[in-house]
């Protein structure tokens, strides 16, 4: 009996990945608590238990007051103290086996692991890792992706921590972390540190940005990050479930990352304005819708990833706002045109942002005066209140004139429609009274089908029937 315990003592701490020595001391401590049990006693030093580690062998006693011990047999410790010897090992090997969990995992946060998934509870997906069970929270799965029971899952640890009396491991597939770390197993010269992800921004399920660079000048960033082909890159986006994944070279400037990461959308200038963190970007006509990408995930993604604030005009729209700001401020009294040059190479090309800056960026970098600066300050707000209400008056106009159109369309489309019907069922206007020839050539048919009904007696005259 007594090897077979230690056998399954070496089980146990080999399949939960606990101490060996821990798993013997709760042995002792269970018995000790047996022995209380059953001698009904409070004393936690009167009783002491010794397990020997190499043949299993129980030595439990009961401590004297000159110090010696009599040896208890666990034979008279009956069934109530051995179901409570039981009761504190169970409850002291699963103590033993979340320390151990919390141990184990905690030390994993950020890496990938591949587990099944198991079941859903309440959106949240329970995929069995090893030998215990990890959830993935709605907030942290890839939208519209599902998993069957049975399934394999990767992704990777999020957080462990203990939730009461076990251990929480959060796993995610929809964090930047996730992607991180594919590319740490897809390229091996971002694993080595040669290549670095500098930034990254993401819409889980949909896209994601990631800013690339070199140390060293022989290795090109994002060609080593595609590879051969794509087969890098295309592993990724398949693990990914086909999200689109654009690779971004990075830049210590800001001016040149931003027109990087409004790829593929051909970038004509930036306007960098540091006050406000605000970047201005000029594209062609042709280009803004691309640069503004689906529902405007493009530039939004681009403004995470560089960390400004984006607005696209077009050279147009740039121009206007530039003559704007030149109107309402060089006809004030003392303002020169050096002002205005550095005011543009502070980024403010409207009326908005020099509203925007305020007081002290005016008079502190551009070296206006503090009363100059109020009034600039004072008809620039002016201006944009009425710039404000223009562009909403263009706006209203805009949408009234396309409700217009479309309410045309339909109408011009339930016209056609009534006439193509008529048509149909033989209902149709008669023809103008100027066209002849379809009439005859109807009545011509007529003719023809009545001969051949009464059964030919009739000779066609004329070359008639050869017409038909």
């Amino acid at each position: 009996m007594n090897s077979e315990t230690i056998r399954f003592i070496d089980a146990i701490a080999r399949d939960r990945n606990i101490d060996r020595e821990l798993l013997l001391q709760d042995l002792e401590q269970a018995m000790i608590s047996a022995a209380r049990k059953h001698f009904n006693s409070l004393d936690t030093e009167e009783f002491a238990c010794k397990v020997d580690p190499i043949n299993g062998q129980i030595t439990l006693w009961r401590l004297n007051e000159d110090g010696t011990g009599d040896v208890i047999p666990l034979e008279e410790l009956g069934r109530i103290p051995a179901q409570t010897a039981k009761q504190v090992m169970i409850q002291r090997f699963r103590d033993n086996e979340r320390a151990s969990i919390l141990e184990e995992f905690g030390k994993r946060i950020g890496e990938i692991v591949t587990g099944t998934a198991h079941r859903y509870e309440g959106g949240a997906l329970v995929v069995q890792i090893d030998r215990t069970e990890g959830f993935m929270p709605r907030s942290e799965q890839i939208p519209g992706e599902q998993f069957h029971q049975g399934d394999r899952v990767r992704c990777v640890i999020r957080d462990v921590r203990e939730d009461g009396n076990r251990v929480k491991i959060v796993l995610s597939r929809g964090h930047e972390d996730y992607i991180r770390r594919l590319f740490e197993a897809e390229v091996p010269e971002v694993a080595e540190h040669v290549i670095e992800l500098k930034a990254m921004a993401r819409e889980a399920g949909f896209r994601t940005k990631v800013a690339v660079a070199s140390i060293d000048s022989k290795v090109d960033a994002v060609g080593a990050c595609v590879g051969v082909r794509g087969s890098r890159i295309r592993n990724i986006v398949d693990e990914l479930g086909g999200e689109k994944i654009d690779i971004v070279r990075w830049n210590e400037s800001s001016q040149v990352l931003i027109g990087n990461a409004l790829k593929p959308a051909e970038v004509n200038e930036v306007s960098l304005c540091f006050e406000l963190g605000r970047a201005t970007i000029i594209v062609r006509e042709d280009q803004l819708s691309l640069a503004i990408g689906r529902r405007g995930q493009n530039v939004r993604l681009a403004a995470r990833l560089t960390g400004w604030d984006i607005d696209i005009l077009t050279p147009e729209e740039f121009a206007r706002g530039l003559e704007t700001l030149e109107s309402t401020v060089k006809p004030i009294e003392g303002v020169e045109d050096s002002m205005l040059d550095r005011m543009g190479a502070l980024g403010m090309i409207s009326v908005f942002d020099v509203e925007e800056v305020g007081m002290d960026t005016l008079v502190n970098d551009v070296g206006i005066p503090q009363e100059l600066a109020g009034t600039v300050l004072e008809c620039c707000a002016t201006t944009a209140r009425e710039v404000q209400v223009q562009q909403e008056r263009e706006k209203e106009e805009e949408e009234r004139r396309k409700t217009e159109e479309d309410a045309a369309a339909v109408a011009v489309a339930g016209e056609e429609g009534e006439s193509a019907a008529a048509s149909i069922l033989g209902d149709g206007p008669p023809p103008p009274a100027g066209d002849v020839s379809e009439t005859n050539q109807d009545g011509e048919a007529e003719a023809a089908a009545a001969s051949i009904l009464d059964g030919g007696s009739e000779e066609p005259t004329n070359g008639e029937s050869a017409g038909v």
